[in-house]
């Protein structure tokens, strides 16, 4: 196979669409799971936002002109993010998702990232033994939490959509919690109206880019994230995740009715300091 990498464009979202959905569905259903690619329409959404979003590098490993893979970088903030990653199945296991690892954390580090964060299903053991390899470190692991909305009274507490004006107190929380700030996600989040802060008698207590699979969430204490995921009205994607070791957040989510769709763990490379605060992390880190 004579492989090249090289940067991805606007002409490979088609190609690009299909090998995400095939990817990831059939290594879900090989282990009976649902896909998080549902069709190639939802494979092509995504990799069509990627490739032209300037936050995120793409990277694609073909041979003869045809497409075998896909991946991406969030270059948003001083930790960068990999994925999705998507392998043509007919030739998996032949060295393409090693090359396209290699790809991303080469340019993680020409960037001068201080670390490099993913998040894998828990069933897919070959690939968690090839970050493993890489030299990555497997910190946790997050439930992904799916069910109705909560809508339950949140007390003394508020929740109102984030503007750019909150940026400050929001990232300063995270950097607290997490030694570094996200503000690059925050920032979309804001301006595509995704965003949301919770408040208290105090001030700002916390903020999310979304309660599903892509954003995040930094708060004070475990009332504040219950705030925030009761207003939610729905929780996008498979579901938004729960780091398992918040035993009483995800003990009071499932007395909530919400249930646990799959497990995913969170692993690590470079810089790496253990959360303070409550957290939720997106499907990146």
């Amino acid at each position: 196979m004579a492989l090249q990498i090289r940067s991805g464009n606007s002409d490979d979202v088609v190609a690009s669409g299909r090998i995400l959905y095939e990817a990831f569905t059939h290594i879900a259903e090989a282990h009976s799971f649902p896909s998080d690619f549902p069709s190639i329409e939802f494979g092509e959404q995504i990799a069509g936002y990627l490739l032209g979003n300037p936050g995120f590098a793409s990277f694609v490993a073909e041979d003869g002109g045809q497409q075998l893979g896909i991946n991406f970088l969030d270059e948003r903030g001083v930790i960068t993010g990999v994925g999705p990653i998507g392998i043509d199945p007919t030739i998996q296991n032949s060295g393409v998702g090693r090359q396209l690892m290699d790809a991303v954390i080469n340019r993680s580090e020409q960037i001068d990232a201080r670390g490099i964060r993913l998040l894998q299903d828990v069933f897919h053991n070959r690939s968690f033994a090839l970050y493993t390899k890489l030299g990555f470190t497997a910190r946790t692991t997050a439930a992904v939490m799916q069910g109705p909305p909560i809508a339950n009274d949140i007390g003394d507490r508020s929740v109102r959509p984030a503007t750019m004006d909150d940026l400050g107190v929001c990232g300063a929380l995270c950097e607290l919690t997490h030694g570094h700030d996200r503000n690059g996600e925050l920032r979309d989040a804001i301006e595509s109206g995704g965003a949301s802060v919770v408040e208290e008698t105090s001030g700002i207590a916390g903020y999310t880019t979304g309660i599903g699979l892509v954003g995040h969430a930094v708060v004070r204490s475990n009332e504040d994230l219950k705030a925030l995921i009761s207003a939610a009205p729905e929780f996008t994607g498979p579901g938004f995740l729960l780091p398992t070791g918040n035993a009483e957040l995800l003990n009071w989510c499932m007395g909530e009715g919400l249930r646990v769709e799959k497990m995913m763990t969170i692993i690590t490379s470079g810089f790496y300091q253990n959360p303070t605060t409550p957290y939720l992390p997106s499907v990146l880190y």
